[in-house]
C-alpha cells in the first residue's frame, strides 16, 4: 500500500525576474511570497497559502510558461507505476522526482511528501 495526493500547483515562469513574476501572483492571489532557505531552491518562491489549501510555488524555467501539478507520495516507484497503468508516460527523472505526461499531454511531477501534514487527506492505493 502507498498513499498520494495533490500537493502543489507550480507556476512555471519563463522570465529573467522571478521576483517580479512572483509578485504578480502574490498580489493576484492575496498570498505573500517568501524565498526558500536552500540554495538548491534559488529558482523557486513560495506563496503563503492557508494550511488547508494546496501549496503554490513559482518556478523560473527555460521552457514556455505554464502551470503544472505536483502529486506527493510516500512511494515514488509505486505511484509512478500506478499512473503509468492509467496511461501516463515517464518523461525524465530530475534530482529526486519524476516529470510525467498525462495521456492528454499535460506535464506533471511525482514528488516525495512536500507538505508537513502528509498523509492527511491522501488516497491509499494497494
Amino acid at each position: 500500500m502507498h498513499r498520494s495526493r495533490l500537493s502543489t500547483l507550480v507556476i512555471d515562469c519563463k522570465t529573467s525576474d522571478l521576483d517580479a513574476a512572483t509578485d504578480f501572483w502574490a498580489q493576484a492571489l492575496g498570498a505573500p511570497a517568501k524565498r526558500f532557505d536552500s540554495p538548491e531552491a534559488a529558482n523557486y518562491r513560495q506563496l503563503r497559502m492557508p494550511d488547508d489549501q494546496v501549496a503554490i510555488v513559482t518556478q523560473q524555467v527555460a521552457h514556455e510558461s505554464r502551470v503544472h501539478l505536483d502529486i506527493e507520495t510516500d512511494d515514488l516507484d509505486a505511484e509512478v507505476a500506478r499512473l503509468e497503468k492509467l496511461g501516463a508516460k515517464r518523461i525524465r527523472f530530475v534530482k529526486h522526482w519524476w516529470v510525467m505526461e498525462a495521456p492528454t499531454g499535460q506535464r506533471f511531477c511525482v514528488v516525495k511528501p512536500q507538505r508537513p501534514d502528509f498523509p492527511k487527506g491522501a488516497n491509499e492505493w494497494p
